[in-house]
Protein backbone atom coordinates (compact mmCIF):
# COMPACT_ATOMS: atom_id res chain seq x y z
CA UNK A 1 0.00 0.00 0.00
CA UNK A 2 1.55 3.05 -0.81
CA UNK A 3 -0.44 6.37 -0.48
CA UNK A 4 0.84 9.75 -0.62
CA UNK A 5 -1.13 12.86 0.59
CA UNK A 6 0.13 16.57 2.01
CA UNK A 7 -0.62 16.33 5.40
CA UNK A 8 0.60 13.88 8.41
CA UNK A 9 -1.52 11.15 9.39
CA UNK A 10 -3.08 10.86 12.37
CA UNK A 11 -0.43 8.35 14.06
CA UNK A 12 2.44 10.48 12.82
CA UNK A 13 0.99 13.63 13.78
CA UNK A 14 0.65 11.75 17.54
CA UNK A 15 4.50 10.82 17.01
CA UNK A 16 5.44 14.15 16.39
CA UNK A 17 3.05 16.23 18.79
CA UNK A 18 5.84 16.75 21.68
CA UNK A 19 3.69 15.33 24.13
CA UNK A 20 5.02 11.89 26.19
CA UNK A 21 8.58 12.14 24.94
CA UNK A 22 9.84 9.54 27.57
CA UNK A 23 7.30 6.90 25.67
CA UNK A 24 9.20 8.04 22.28
CA UNK A 25 12.49 8.49 23.71
CA UNK A 26 13.61 6.02 21.37
CA UNK A 27 12.31 7.07 18.04
CA UNK A 28 14.86 8.52 15.63
CA UNK A 29 14.35 9.58 12.04
CA UNK A 30 16.77 10.21 8.78
CA UNK A 31 16.53 13.75 7.88
CA UNK A 32 17.59 13.69 4.02
CA UNK A 33 18.81 16.97 2.07
CA UNK A 34 20.66 17.23 -0.56
CA UNK A 35 24.58 18.66 -0.75
CA UNK A 36 25.96 21.83 -2.80
CA UNK A 37 27.14 19.03 -5.09
CA UNK A 38 23.71 17.57 -5.50
CA UNK A 39 24.39 14.40 -3.48
CA UNK A 40 22.10 13.12 -0.98
CA UNK A 41 23.28 13.89 2.87
CA UNK A 42 21.89 12.28 5.89
CA UNK A 43 21.45 13.20 9.20
CA UNK A 44 20.00 11.62 11.94
CA UNK A 45 16.82 13.37 14.46
CA UNK A 46 14.79 12.90 17.33
CA UNK A 47 11.98 13.58 19.04
CA UNK A 48 13.04 16.51 20.53
CA UNK A 49 13.77 18.23 17.45
CA UNK A 50 10.51 18.48 15.46
CA UNK A 51 7.39 19.29 16.42
CA UNK A 52 4.02 19.09 14.52
CA UNK A 53 1.87 22.01 15.22
CA UNK A 54 -0.85 20.88 12.99
CA UNK A 55 -0.99 18.19 10.26
CA UNK A 56 0.10 19.86 7.76
CA UNK A 57 2.63 22.36 9.70
CA UNK A 58 5.55 21.53 11.70
CA UNK A 59 8.83 23.22 12.89
CA UNK A 60 12.42 21.58 13.74
CA UNK A 61 15.28 22.88 15.65
CA UNK A 62 18.87 22.03 14.29
CA UNK A 63 22.32 22.08 15.84
CA UNK A 64 23.54 25.12 14.11
CA UNK A 65 26.24 25.39 11.15
CA UNK A 66 26.02 21.49 10.24
CA UNK A 67 25.64 20.11 6.80
CA UNK A 68 21.71 19.56 7.09
CA UNK A 69 21.41 22.95 8.29
CA UNK A 70 23.20 24.50 5.89
CA UNK A 71 21.33 22.14 2.62
CA UNK A 72 18.10 23.66 4.15
CA UNK A 73 19.21 26.90 4.29
CA UNK A 74 20.16 26.80 0.74
CA UNK A 75 17.31 24.54 -0.59
CA UNK A 76 14.45 25.38 1.62
CA UNK A 77 13.99 21.67 1.07
CA UNK A 78 14.21 18.23 3.44
CA UNK A 79 12.63 14.90 3.52
CA UNK A 80 12.38 13.00 6.81
CA UNK A 81 12.10 9.43 6.55
CA UNK A 82 10.05 7.45 9.35
CA UNK A 83 9.81 3.88 10.42
CA UNK A 84 6.91 3.89 12.38
CA UNK A 85 3.28 2.15 12.78
CA UNK A 86 4.50 -0.90 10.37
CA UNK A 87 4.99 1.48 7.89
CA UNK A 88 7.95 3.51 5.75
CA UNK A 89 6.64 7.02 5.72
CA UNK A 90 8.66 9.60 3.59
CA UNK A 91 7.72 13.48 4.54
CA UNK A 92 8.64 15.88 2.04
CA UNK A 93 9.07 19.50 3.67
CA UNK A 94 9.26 23.04 2.49
CA UNK A 95 11.00 25.00 5.40
CA UNK A 96 11.84 28.25 6.08
CA UNK A 97 14.54 29.55 8.47
CA UNK A 98 12.79 30.99 11.94
CA UNK A 99 14.58 34.03 13.72
CA UNK A 100 16.86 33.44 16.19
CA UNK A 101 15.63 33.25 19.56
CA UNK A 102 18.06 35.59 22.05
CA UNK A 103 17.20 34.08 25.05
CA UNK A 104 16.99 30.39 23.48
CA UNK A 105 18.31 28.11 26.52
CA UNK A 106 18.99 25.64 23.93
CA UNK A 107 20.09 28.02 20.36
CA UNK A 108 19.59 25.87 17.53
CA UNK A 109 18.47 26.90 13.61
CA UNK A 110 14.76 26.88 13.44
CA UNK A 111 13.02 26.37 10.66
CA UNK A 112 9.29 26.20 10.07
CA UNK A 113 8.11 23.46 7.82
CA UNK A 114 5.13 22.46 5.03
CA UNK A 115 4.50 19.02 4.53
CA UNK A 116 4.11 18.99 0.49
CA UNK A 117 3.80 14.93 0.41
CA UNK A 118 3.15 12.78 2.94
CA UNK A 119 3.66 8.56 1.63
CA UNK A 120 3.32 5.67 4.03
CA UNK A 121 4.65 2.35 2.10
CA UNK A 122 3.29 -0.72 3.35
CA UNK A 123 3.86 -4.25 1.93
CA UNK A 124 1.06 -6.84 1.85
CA UNK A 125 3.89 -9.57 2.09
CA UNK A 126 5.87 -8.31 4.73
CA UNK A 127 5.45 -6.32 7.97
CA UNK A 128 8.20 -3.32 8.50
CA UNK A 129 9.08 -4.87 12.57
CA UNK A 130 11.83 -1.54 13.51
CA UNK A 131 13.23 1.21 12.25
CA UNK A 132 15.78 3.62 13.64
CA UNK A 133 16.09 3.29 17.65
CA UNK A 134 18.43 5.01 19.67
CA UNK A 135 19.26 4.54 23.96
CA UNK A 136 19.59 7.76 25.51
CA UNK A 137 22.86 7.98 27.76
CA UNK A 138 21.65 10.32 30.46
CA UNK A 139 17.47 10.24 29.56
CA UNK A 140 16.99 12.42 32.34
CA UNK A 141 19.04 15.40 31.15
CA UNK A 142 18.31 14.69 27.65
CA UNK A 143 14.34 14.36 27.75
CA UNK A 144 14.25 17.74 29.75
CA UNK A 145 16.25 19.63 27.09
CA UNK A 146 13.82 18.20 24.43
CA UNK A 147 11.37 19.32 26.22
CA UNK A 148 12.59 22.50 26.67
CA UNK A 149 13.91 22.91 23.06
CA UNK A 150 9.64 21.95 21.92
CA UNK A 151 8.64 25.17 23.48
CA UNK A 152 10.58 27.22 22.12
CA UNK A 153 10.62 26.09 18.65
CA UNK A 154 6.92 27.01 19.29
CA UNK A 155 7.82 30.28 19.98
Amino acid sequence: MNNTVSELSPHLYTLFNGRNLGEKQHEAFMLLTVTEQSLPHTAMISVGEVIALTPTSLRLGLWENTTTTNNIIRTGQATIVVFYNEAACYIQLELAKLPDLSDAKHPRTRFSAKVVACREDKAQYADIISGVQIRLKEPAEVLERWEETLLELCR
